[in-house]
């Protein structure tokens, strides 16, 4: 069984505070889990104001319908964020 791992790196230049930070991720995080129904998390960076790594997974019996969905969440994030993702990796275990 195929799982797909896309991770994300973000800089948030507009972030004062760690609460500034979490809304931004928070928003991201309910926007992909509602609509693609993936597991996402903060993965690196939790302390820091401005900077974050976000995991997103998913599984599925086929390595192609992984590879859709991650792509489908990429193009979703990469319009959420716009210039705050600075980069990505998709990357199927």
């Amino acid at each position: 069984m195929p799982v797909g791992l896309l991770t994300l790196e973000l800089h948030i230049p507009d972030a004062q505070s760690l609460k500034d930070k979490r809304q931004v991720l928070r928003s991201l995080k309910d926007k992909l889990r509602r609509q693609f129904n993936v597991a996402v998390a903060e993965l690196d960076h939790h302390d820091t104001w401005q900077r974050s790594v976000v995991g997103v997974v998913t599984l599925a019996n086929e390595e192609k319908y992984v590879n859709e969905v991650l792509q489908k969440v990429l193009d979703e994030a990469d319009r959420i964020l716009g210039s705050f993702l600075i980069n990505q990796a998709i990357e199927i275990i």
